[in-house]
């Protein structure tokens, strides 16, 4: 049986309306089982860098904390939020045995020093590697080996060195899931975690993001990848993170591709 895990953490984004976040997470839990759904109590306040280089790291400290104890040892699909909420839950989980497949339009590898808002977000891939921030970062990291984008397209200058040490597969490989199967066996975990920022999905078939990046895949496309996927290895668990509508009546128009993509990884 597939938990569900309701993170409406905002505090990770750099977006101007980033509560919007929170109106998208719960949104998604009101179409969930009840009995198979924790929401945490995610503090609304802001918090403080704590003289880092990241914002709002309070907060995103006792977010982690809520995860950790909510736990991670069953399959789990945890639903932000920004989409820094998969570090923390990988950080609850032993990954010893885990690759990650990042869907995202964003590599989301800054740290602190390249960061050009300070916004956890942009560097979360990063803390799974075990780098950035050290009260954020994985520790172990899970190694380059074992991680692979797909559908990243939206690039800072400064993230392109760290995405070029991956495994990257753009949009158009996402056309062959066979393709993206064989990437992720080949780096010889026995599990795999799908982290999806609905960001990756192209802005003219869904629009409840921040940041609209175009020429993005379709939802059927990345249904497809994650069923071929499974085919060759079970789920550690899933994210689906950065939904932001701008109203209720929005969210429904984008609430039919999110539970598609809830019963691919569920």
């Amino acid at each position: 049986m597939t938990r569900f895990l309701i993170v409406p953490q905002w505090q990770g984004s750099p977006a101007p309306r980033a509560m919007l976040l929170v109106d998208g997470a719960n949104a998604i839990a009101g179409d969930l089982p009840r009995k198979d759904t924790v929401t945490l109590d995610v503090p609304l306040e802001a918090g403080e860098s704590l003289t880092t280089g990241v914002r709002r790291l309070s907060s995103l400290l006792r977010v982690r904390e809520l995860v950790h104890e909510a736990g991670a040892d069953e399959p789990t699909v945890v639903i932000g939020g920004d989409c820094s909420v998969s570090a923390a839950a990988l950080s609850a989980l032993d990954t010893t045995d885990v690759a990650v497949l990042w869907c995202d339009a964003h590599p989301d590898l800054h740290d602190p020093s390249s960061s050009p808002s300070g916004a956890f977000s942009g560097m979360a891939l990063r803390a799974i590697l075990g780098e950035g921030e050290a009260q954020l970062a994985l520790a172990p990291g899970i190694a380059r080996e074992r991680v692979i984008t797909l559908g990243a397209r939206s690039i800072d200058d400064a993230e392109q060195p760290e995405l070029d040490r991956l495994t990257s597969l753009s949009v158009d490989d996402a056309l062959d899931p066979a393709a993206v199967a064989a990437a992720i066996r080949a780096t010889g975990a026995s599990r795999v975690w799908v982290h999806i920022d609905v960001d990756v999905l192209d802005p003219a078939d869904f629009v409840g993001v921040s940041e609209p990046a175009p020429f993005g895949m379709s939802a059927a496309d990345l249904i497809a990848v994650i069923k071929r996927v499974r085919e060759d290895l079970p789920l550690a668990g899933a994210t689906i993170a950065g939904f932001a509508p701008r109203s209720a009546d929005a969210a429904v128009q984008d609430l039919g591709s999110i539970l598609r993509l809830i019963g691919a990884v569920a």
